[in-house]
């Protein structure tokens, strides 16, 4: 039986311990989650995101403890399918109004079962997410009514730590992670890391 979880991050209950020590995939939204939000344009239309390195980490910790983890945004960007290749995220659906059916199908074709998804989004567009995940997160800079409604109420925003606080808790459920951020698991399995895993 699982039990509570005390991380430097945040308390997390035994019965949400229990359903993070069950994800097989983490499904990420992009604008607001991975990034700060922000789009910023120039004068010839180009287009610049910025994206943390802590975050790139987590999800990069996420993969190397044997998770999957997809990228699921409405917008399509260059810079979302570089920043993914530079993770070696595998699943990426880019350009998606209908988001619900867009995770149907990634479900299906990963044989993975609701009970097994967790989720994080920061806006309404992420609700259909939200609905068929058994863990769900938002940043703590996301709209209110998705941290309402959210299993886990992240501490960090959007683009700064958002997404590793996520990964960590879920790695620290597992036991691969300790309470205060030790990734163990790097040692006992001898996984040695790449510059661009970040």
């Amino acid at each position: 039986m699982s039990s509570d979880l005390h991380t430097f991050y945040q308390d997390i209950p035994a019965e949400i311990v229990a359903k993070l020590q069950k994800i097989k995939l983490v499904v990420f939204d992009v604008d607001g989650t991975l990034t700060d939000g922000h789009i910023v344009l120039d004068d010839t239309s180009r287009e610049y995101k910025f994206f943390d390195s802590k975050d790139g980490m987590g999800v990069s910790l996420l993969q190397k403890a044997g998770l999957k983890v997809a990228l699921l945004t409405g917008r399509y960007s260059y810079l979302t399918t570089r920043r993914a290749q530079e993770l070696q995220i595998k699943y990426v659906i880019q350009g998606e109004r209908d988001k619900e059916d867009a995770l149907l199908n990634l479900l299906h074709e990963l044989k993975v079962q609701p009970e097994e998804l967790a989720v994080m989004g920061d806006d309404i567009n992420d609700l259909p997410m939200f609905k068929h995940a058994a863990v769900s997160a938002a940043p703590a800079d996301g709209y209110h009514y998705m941290r309402t409604i959210a299993t886990i109420k992240l501490t960090r925003n959007g683009g700064r730590g958002a997404a590793r606080e996520f990964a960590d808790l879920i790695l620290m459920a597992l036991g691969l992670v300790t309470p205060e951020g030790d990734a163990k698991f790097l040692r006992e399995r001898n996984i040695k890391f790449a510059l661009t895993n970040q």
